[in-house]
């Protein structure tokens, strides 16, 4: 399993990108893993503001849903559109392809607040 250096992470297992004042944001290869076959992926807040932890959308498995919460507050830009049609891209490629959510950040020094590599290593080990 592996856990890119260049990301930060959270306890919720979503992964952060920052680029200038944009983050990628997806779910972590561990989550996706522990999720199975997802089937469905319901992300409606794009245009919304939100706060950091709030629920921005939810991934549905074979055998569960679950929210996924924003790991800093910002306003989400848009949505992967090949998620749609091909759910599966979070199980196959998490940090490539199966990104969700583009967003700009309110305050781009709170992403140093979250688990490096190593850290989330540890907490899902």
């Amino acid at each position: 399993m592996q856990f890119p250096a260049d990301l930060r992470y959270t306890k919720d297992h979503e992964w952060i990108k920052l680029e200038g004042n944009t983050a990628t944001i997806g779910i972590t290869d561990f989550a996706q893993s522990e999720l199975g076959d997802i089937v469905y992926i319901d992300i409606n807040t794009v245009g919304s503001t939100l706060a950091a932890e709030a629920v921005f959308g939810t991934v549905e498995a074979v055998k569960t849903v679950s929210d996924l919460f924003l790991p800093i507050a910002g306003t989400i830009l848009e949505v992967n559109p090949a998620l749609s049609a091909q759910p599966e891209l979070v199980n196959t490629d998490a940090y490539g392809d199966g990104w969700m959510i583009k967003m700009t950040v309110s305050n781009p020094a709170d992403v140093d607040a979250l688990l490096t590599s190593e850290a989330y290593a540890k907490l899902v080990h």
